[in-house]
């Protein structure tokens, strides 16, 4: 009965998918009143529903009066489990969503904030992208769910409407809304596998960087949790009564060029793939970078957490060729 009952729901919500709420990409936040909000009874609904027709059924048939209390009084609690539901979600808010760009192929988080007016208790509210589902519970007014997401592809991932349930408090009825999110998600490329070392630097000016180790002392500096005890300088820290630890100059080598045109013999993704590779590897060799693209500005030279983000973007978002590799 309950997968009777959850298969007549889904085909419904199919037919009249055109017709819900909303009907396009809408900006957030989005408050959910009693124009958004759906009910129809759970597969356990039906089956508490044609139980009650027969027990009223019997107990008028039978003229039997402590049955039909009971009948009516059943009857009470489920009409109140279904105004209850619909509380639940009623004055909801989605303020937000949110996720941080991950690689092709990899689950994406989605975050998914919402907000209420605290003093209703609202818990087991399910958040669900098609398959992928998640749960959220409000507490002190405010709450947060995370959604895995598959990727597949490089670029921007559009989240498909979001539909929010609940079956609370009696499971008697499911209600429902949804809100179609206008806020694209960032993808960046998967980098390559394996593929040949960085390119060398093409100035002649070598970058000096602190480094936890190298040659020449540059400075101390006063100890941060973390750092190597072989780097303590025991003698100044004993005269100045306080860690001070040893900080190194190391030549790092000259600015580094990507260059989309010195991948020529590659085929369209597979260039991308390698200059992703390659951000990554002088991110993690701490060496200054430039990425030069077709039709767009070069970006840097440049290190960090903005510039490695500025240049997966800019791969994430070249142009799909069509019958290239």
């Amino acid at each position: 009965m309950s997968e009777a009952g959850s298969g007549l729901r889904k085909w419904i919500e199919r037919r009249a998918v055109r017709w819900i709420r909303p009907r396009a990409p809408e900006p957030l936040p989005v408050r959910f009143d009693r124009r958004r909000i759906y009910v129809l009874p759970t597969g356990f609904g039906l089956f508490f529903s044609a139980l009650l027709v027969a027990m009223l059924l019997g107990a008028l048939n039978y003229n039997n009066n402590p049955a039909l209390l009971l009948a009516l009084l059943l009857g009470g609690a489920a009409h109140t489990g279904l105004f209850a539901a619909h509380l639940q979600l009623s004055g909801l808010s989605i303020t937000a969503i949110g996720a941080d760009p991950v690689t092709a192929g990899k689950p994406l988080q989605l975050r998914v904030h919402a907000r209420a007016e605290p003093g209703r208790e609202r818990r087991g509210l399910r958040i669900a992208s098609g398959e992928h589902a998640a749960f959220l519970s409000l507490a002190q007014g405010t709450g947060e769910a995370i959604i895995e997401l598959p990727t597949e592809h490089r670029g921007w991932l559009e989240p498909e409407r979001l539909r929010i349930s609940t079956t609370r408090p009696l499971g008697v009825v499911v209600a429902w809304s949804y809100v179609w999110p206008q806020t694209p998600l960032l993808v960046y490329p998967a980098p390559e596998a394996h593929g040949p070392p960085l390119p060398e630097g093409g100035g002649d000016r070598a970058i000096a960087r602190m480094h936890p180790s190298g040659d020449d002392v540059h400075h101390l500096r006063s100890y941060r949790r973390g750092d190597s005890r072989r780097a303590i300088a025991w003698k100044p820290s004993a005269r100045r009564d306080e860690l001070l630890v040893r900080e190194y100059e190391q030549p790092l080598g000259a600015d580094i060029d990507l260059d989309w045109r010195g991948l020529n013999a590659l085929p369209y993704e597979d260039r991308i793939r390698r200059l992703a590779r390659w951000v990554d590897e002088a991110e993690r060799d701490g060496r200054r970078y430039r990425l030069v693209l077709p039709g767009q500005p070069p970006l840097g030279p440049a290190q960090g957490n903005a510039h490695r983000h500025a240049c997966l973007k800019a791969l994430a978002l070249m142009p799909e060729v069509v019958g290239r590799g």
